[in-house]
């Protein structure tokens, strides 16, 4: 049954309601009707008790009249019932639910609330039934002041309550059914994919599900359906999606829930690179488009197609990140080529020690006091750094400051040329390693987009990020390990992984970032079964150990498998960036806390030894598990 058709059973029901609380209008006026909600408000003006009734929809202000004693005159059975029915009322907590019936008139001209669909009507209420009352509430529902998360984490029934929670999950409900019809017009068929499934050697730690038949093993929730939907791509259905629900035992981040998350899954069969990417990022553009206008203020501007696609290497060198805010136009610059045989000896001794000097520009800083480049230096160093130097070029033909002092002004006008800088900006210079030049480039990047107003709040900037490193070396164990996706293709396919070192070998790996949030990683994927032996024997896995570890995947891969690849952009994050938060936790109902516990379910629970018992497990003390003791 479609949901057009169920809607004209919701308003003609009487039980209850004959509508809904959105929908009292003025030319009702004299009609009689039921509504059934929640108390929101109440408005006591001594003989007039105004009530606010909520319910899914929306609101329509009730009003109860108490007749006023006349001395000598006792009131008729009416306005015994009348005054019966507002003291009734006045008693009720707030978040009571009722079905109130009555006749509906016209607002008084002070009273009307043009910003109600329901503003300009009311309904003067005849008889009351209490469905449910309500205790005095732990936190207050009827407006959207801050409140500690615990709590709201605790009560979320009464916190999903409050308009601006309901409005972010409705827009989520409304983001997942557009992502779904377009999909769907994509020519992409929906698959839903195993929850209870085989641990992975990849990724992030599983959460893992004992056996009561199998007594001895477990399963594990799925990382992401990366396996079965290559497998779908195998089996010959040639575009699949899903909104899938992906389980991960790992630390909260504001962008990452622990626990659990959900993700527009999809891959496709005979397809390039190419072809993926401008299938998502349509997708994604007409998403976006739909809903820029969601929070406050004027709608946002989406990155026009194709988005911009910018390598690995040049996405670290210019922004420090793999995931850059293309909002902030500061973009950084090495410049250690300029200061090698400069003879400004902190840089070029560092150099010569294998370090890099990046710049990076802060634009119109010049005009700003001391004080400004003092708090920057400070900040620096509060994060372990040695200092944050700077030349501040009140015009492009005199550099000022420490450094400037220090360099011929040759070196500091091939400096603003190199950074591209306008008279009144300041450039700024971050000398380290290059893994630590990058990260920290990239916060005083982040700082100064702030500082200096260089990023445009008005718009959603999309790009690719394309040409990953298929390989990293392992900081503890000096290892050469994968650096994404173990079954990406590598370019250059076999010959690569034979002829090259590792670490040059580039990936058909791409992520799309919006705002400096990544929302997918996706990659074409290796559909050659000896190439793929290779890139996981590279990486140290042995023949025998894949067809363990991954028997169905390995398995299929001799009985013809298409060229395919796919991507998965993260639900959380697209709604997260869609309703202006910055924390996923603010997009889902039913939350974890940063901790990984369900306040208001108590999970995770102790489970007891008899629940245990036919699983063949058993709990050992905190001590005994420390020491690995059985």
């Amino acid at each position: 049954m479609s949901t057009s058709s169920l809607e004209p059973l919701v308003r003609s029901s009487s039980l209850y309601r004959t509508q809904r609380c959105d929908a009292l209008r003025l030319a009702q006026a004299g009609e009689s009707v039921r509504l059934a909600g929640w108390i929101s408000r109440k408005r006591n003006h001594g003989n007039l008790l105004f009530v606010d009734l909520r319910d899914h929809w929306g609101i329509t202000q009730c009003v109860l009249e108490n007749p006023l004693p006349v001395e000598g005159v006792e009131f008729d059975a009416q306005q015994r019932e009348q005054a019966s029915l507002f003291l009734q009322m006045e008693k009720l907590g707030l978040e009571s639910v009722v079905s109130v019936a009555g006749e509906v008139r016209a607002r008084s001209e002070d009273t009307v609330n043009v910003s109600l669909p329901t503003g300009d009507a009311e309904l003067s209420l005849r008889s009351i039934e209490v469905l449910s009352a309500s205790e005095p509430l732990p936190m207050p529902v009827n407006r959207d002041a801050d409140y500690p998360e615990d709590i709201r984490l605790k009560y979320r029934f009464l916190d999903l309550r409050r308009a601006s929670m309901r409005k972010k999950i409705l827009l989520r409900s409304r983001v997942i059914a557009d992502l779904r019809a377009r999909m769907t017009s994509a020519g992409f068929t929906e698959f839903q994919t195993p929850i209870l499934t085989a641990s992975s050697p990849e990724g992030a730690r599983d959460f893992l599900v004992p056996s009561r038949l199998q007594e001895g093993k477990f399963y594990a929730l799925p990382q992401a359906p990366q396996q079965f939907k290559q497998l779908l791509m195998i089996a010959g259905f040639e575009r699949y999606f899903q909104i899938a629900p992906c389980f991960r035992d790992e630390d909260a981040r504001s962008d990452r829930s622990p626990g659990e998350f959900y993700q527009l899954d999809f891959e496709m069969a005979f397809a390039s690179e190419d072809e993926i990417m401008t299938v998502i990022e349509q997708v994604l553009h007409g998403t976006f488009s739909e809903f820029a206008n969601f929070s406050e203020g004027a709608s946002k501007l989406v990155s026009a197609l194709p988005f911009p696609r910018i390598s690995y290497a040049d996405s670290m060198l210019r922004y420090g990140s793999d995931k850059p805010d293309l909002r902030n136009s500061i973009e950084i610059c090495d410049v250690s080529d300029l200061f090698r045989d400069s003879g400004f000896g902190i840089f070029a001794k560092a150099i010569a020690a294998g370090a890099c000097v990046r710049a990076i520009p802060a634009p119109g800083a010049a005009s700003k006091p001391r004080s400004f480049f003092d708090k920057l230096n400070d900040w620096a160093r509060s994060l372990g750094e040695k200092g944050l130097g700077y030349i501040s070029y009140p015009s492009l033909c005199e550099g000022q400051g420490p450094i400037a002092r220090n360099i011929t002004s040759d070196l500091s006008s091939a400096l603003a040329k190199r950074a591209r800088l306008n008279d009144g900006d300041a450039l700024f210079f971050v000398c380290s390693e290059r893994k630590q030049a990058e990260s920290f480039s990239a916060q005083v990047r982040e700082r100064l987009g702030v500082a200096c107003e260089s990023i445009a709040q008005d718009r959603f900037s999309f790009c690719w990020i394309v040409d990953f490193p298929m390989y990293e070396r392992d900081a503890d164990s000096g290892e050469i390990v994968f650096s994404h996706n173990p079954f990406s293709l590598p370019r250059g396919g076999l010959s690569a992984l034979n002829d090259q070192d590792p670490l040059d070998i580039v990936a058909s790996q791409y992520d799309i970032v919006c705002n400096g949030v990544e929302l997918s990683s996706g990659a074409l994927r290796n559909h050659d079964y000896a190439s793929l032996q290779r890139a996981f024997a590279i990486a140290g896995y042995d023949a025998s150990i894949l067809e363990t570890r991954f028997p169905g995947i390995f398995s299929a891969m001799r009985f013809g498998v298409p060229p395919h690849g796919g991507a998965a952009p993260g639900i959380e994050r697209i709604v997260m960036l869609l309703a202006g938060e910055s924390n996923i936790r603010e997009v889902t109902c039913f939350p974890l806390n940063q901790t990984g516990q369900d306040l208001l379910m108590g999970a995770p629970s102790v489970i007891s030894s008899e629940q245990l018992k036919p699983l063949g497990l058993r709990l050992l003390d905190k001590e005994k598990r420390a020491k690995g003791e059985k």
